[in-house]
């Protein structure tokens, strides 16, 4: 009996010893990574006026030094546990980067990074730009907020780090206002400071009529296998040299917005309609499923030169939906949900949760349309919800099956002036603020 004793404190102490020991591995790991995450991000820190680049960059010469070290010659079953203990501890920026540096030390870590990181769908959490293109979580939303800048007609999309509406937040996507004769343009970058149309950082834009109430927005790169590219001249202004012939380049239309009055005229919300080309009406249903990009084409390459875990033969879609069915099938429809007039405050009132603090006529929630079909639970969750919450600040929280880089296009359009649809302004037609939770919502 000692001796069963005996054993099994040594068992213990030597569990005990293996666990500090692992702990110590992984934080020695995790020191190292993000010692060459903050060495790159000062390293590229000019390029952005002092901005960091949205994704933590690894040299040519670490990268090399990392694939020569310790760390790449790791077991594959230790390897995995490695890695999955980081990819749960650094959950939330900005220690998520040690993950994205994980990724770019050598295929074999890649690999098994890729298999670890799941898609926002299920995680509910954004590690790598290709995320920005992925639909967003089923249960729950990701809430992010959007910065204006009125100076420079630019537009910076960041998620929030914290339960405040807004903080310091991590940068996400940036956007161009271009105003042109006939149309005014959105260009949206993963680069803040570099937003044309030529960077190998461009993902899409947002494209207006005249008018301002008709949108559409052009991903760059192709949603799903056999997307059609449109016929504008502006789909090749991209240098030759930054795009691989064996990847299209263009205008891939992946959703239409339409703003109108009402029936009440200037005396009622302007309605919102977004026809989402990209997405089959059933994804909103029990079992539904989106287009899912997994990887940037080749022509993405050079915005993470250093970073392999970019690089691949080929852009690739999630093969269970890698051949959109809205060809034959009804495409999504989205439509803002419709308010109700308050009598005590004289408004148009909307339950925002808390999320928006500011009346604007910018604000909305989108919803599944009736034109999808019977309404049922899962076409009244609101979908995307955008608001004002200070001057030149806004919120903007949304869900599955749209994308954090479609939410963001379709709430830009809420931005743009709409000539057809500015009424007259009256008190009955003004914005005023709510109860606690309620924003309220008027056409002015």
């Amino acid at each position: 009996m000692l001796d069963l004793r005996l054993e099994e404190r040594c068992g213990i102490r030597r569990g005990i010893r293996r666990k500090m020991s692992f702990r110590s591995l992984i934080q020695e790991m995790r020191d190292e990574f993000g010692s060459i995450s903050r060495h790159s991000l000062r390293s590229r820190s000019h390029r952005g006026g002092g901005h960091a680049p949205r994704v933590a960059a690894v040299g040519p010469a670490e990268a090399a030094a990392m694939q020569q070290s310790c760390w790449a010659q790791l077991p594959p079953e230790l390897l995995r546990e490695v890695l999955v203990r980081i990819e749960e501890s650094e959950a939330w920026w900005p220690s998520r980067r040690d993950v994205v540096a994980c990724a770019g030390v050598c295929r074999s870590w890649r690999e098994i990074t890729k298999e670890i990181v799941r898609v926002p769908e299920a995680s509910g959490k954004l590690t790598f730009p290709i995320s920005l293109k992925q639909p967003g979580p089923r249960d729950g939303t990701l809430k992010c907020f959007i910065r204006r800048n009125r100076t420079t007609q630019t537009y910076y999309l960041y998620i929030g780090l914290t339960e405040a509406l807004a903080d310091d937040g991590k940068f996400l996507l940036a956007a161009r206002k271009c105003r042109k004769p006939t149309c005014t343009d959105y260009l949206i970058s993963l680069d803040r400071s570099d937003m044309s149309k030529g960077s190998n950082t461009y993902i899409g834009k947002l494209r207006s009529n005249f008018l301002g109430t008709k949108f559409t927005v052009y991903d760059a790169h192709p949603p799903y296998d056999g997307a059609v590219v449109s016929k504008s001249r502006s789909a090749r202004v991209v240098g030759l040299n930054q795009v691989s012939p064996r990847v299209p380049a263009g205008n891939y239309p992946v959703s239409h917005i339409s703003y109108e009055l009402n029936v009440l005229g200037a005396r009622g919300p302007r309605r919102m309609n977004c026809i989402m080309d990209s997405i089959p009406a059933s994804a909103v249903q029990d079992g539904g499923k989106a287009p899912t990009q997994t990887e940037f084409p080749l022509s993405g390459l050079d915005s993470f030169p250093s970073i392999s875990f970019f690089r691949s033969k080929s852009a690739r879609i999630d093969s269970a939906t890698s051949q959109l069915s809205t060809q034959k099938e009804e495409k999504l429809v989205l439509k803002n949900k419709s308010p109700r007039w308050h009598e005590q405050l004289q408004c148009w009132c909307l339950n925002f949760r808390g999320r928006v603090t500011v009346a604007s006529v910018k604000n909305f929630q989108l919803v599944a349309s009736d034109e999808n079909g019977p309404t049922n639970q899962e076409q009244d969750k609101v979908i995307l919800q955008f608001g004002k919450i200070a001057k030149d600040l806004f919120t903007m929280d949304y869900r599955y099956p749209i994308s954090a880089f479609q939410s963001f296009a379709i709430c830009l359009s809420s931005f743009d002036t709409k000539i057809a649809c500015a009424g007259r302004r009256t008190n009955r037609g003004s914005m005023i603020a709510g109860p606690a939770g309620v924003a309220c919502t008027s056409h002015a």
